[in-house]
């Protein structure tokens, strides 16, 4: 059965982690003062501020944030600071009985979408590919757009712009996706969702185009793509001329199926969330992107 999500509602406590690289408190407190101003708690997780190198904390440390924050009643969605490396290294750990026995919003990209999908794959809840805390302040609407769909009785219907159609048409499936590299980091480990009869969903950052090849051959060697109905091209920020990964996205999906780019998700200054586990229609003729209700009214 799949988890049902609370709404969120003003007055609420919004838990932050660091399951990835380092934050200061510096780099998070403009996030943290658009929470409060909408009206939200903030509880922040034991070891937020830790550094162990590269990654924030240990492993054990990081992955105890997430778990309290789950197991906290009074915490009722989930936030991560930013990404960077060191998701992957919890997922083995990770206690997903916790996750699915408490269920709550939570939200991330980059690195943590490592840990959102493993949260579909394992619970079957709807996750968040979304904004992160840091470096918050050029994208601030999109924060506030987050806690709106986290906080939203019904669906969302998003208007699609024709010049940025590759190819047409109509498909109907469940949303899925996130950072290419990250996608393909879960290739072969039992966290990585089903794509077949997906929307799929796919973004990156500062990868030459040549990577950007390899990771969409490697996904489509794998057999991961097959059956996907549509596909929704994000920000594909410092990865080479926009032609040439049109290109590449045409090549990797030549059969008869939709195919958007440029969605404003993703890294970059626009990155619109995305409810990661919802029902999604694409339609280009209509020029209509829409997603099914999302959260639970109870």
């Amino acid at each position: 059965m799949t988890p049902l999500l609370r709404n969120l509602k003003k007055g609420d406590a919004i838990g932050i982690i660091a399951p990835a690289s380092p934050v200061t408190d510096d780099e998070i407190s403009p996030a943290v003062r658009i929470l409060e101003e909408a009206g939200y708690r903030v509880i922040k997780g034991s070891h937020l501020y830790d550094k162990n190198g590269y990654l924030a904390g240990t492993d054990q440390d990081r992955l105890t944030d997430l778990h309290d924050m789950f197991l906290d009643s009074d915490v009722k969605a989930v936030l991560c600071a930013r990404g960077g490396y060191g998701t992957t290294r919890l997922l083995n750990n990770i206690d997903f009985d916790i996750i699915r026995k408490y269920p709550k919003p939570v939200a991330g990209y980059s690195d943590i979408t490592a840990l959102i999908l493993s949260i579909y794959k394992m619970t079957g809840m709807i996750v968040w590919h979304g904004p992160m805390l840091r470096g918050i302040t050029g994208s601030k609407r999109y924060l506030k757009t987050l806690l709106k769909q986290m906080s939203a009785d019904g669906g969302m219907d998003i208007r699609l712009s024709k010049d940025n159609v590759l190819k047409e048409g109509k498909a109907r499936g469940i949303l899925l996706g996130g950072n290419l590299s990250m996608v393909c980091a879960l290739i072969g480990t039992p966290y990585i969702p089903s794509f077949e009869g997906s929307i799929f969903f796919i973004e990156e950052r500062g990868e030459p185009l040549y990577r950007i090849d390899r990771m969409l051959t490697q996904l489509s060697l794998s057999g991961l793509l097959r059956g996907v109905k549509g596909i929704i091209s994000g920000n594909f920020q410092d990865c080479g001329e926009p032609d040439s990964i049109d290109t590449l996205l045409l090549e990797t999906f030549s059969y008869e199926i939709p195919v958007y780019r440029g969605f404003p998700a993703g890294h970059g200054s626009k990155n619109r969330p995305l409810p990661m586990g919802a029902e999604a229609e694409i339609d280009t003729e209509s020029l209509l992107f829409r997603v099914d209700a999302f959260m639970d009214k109870g």
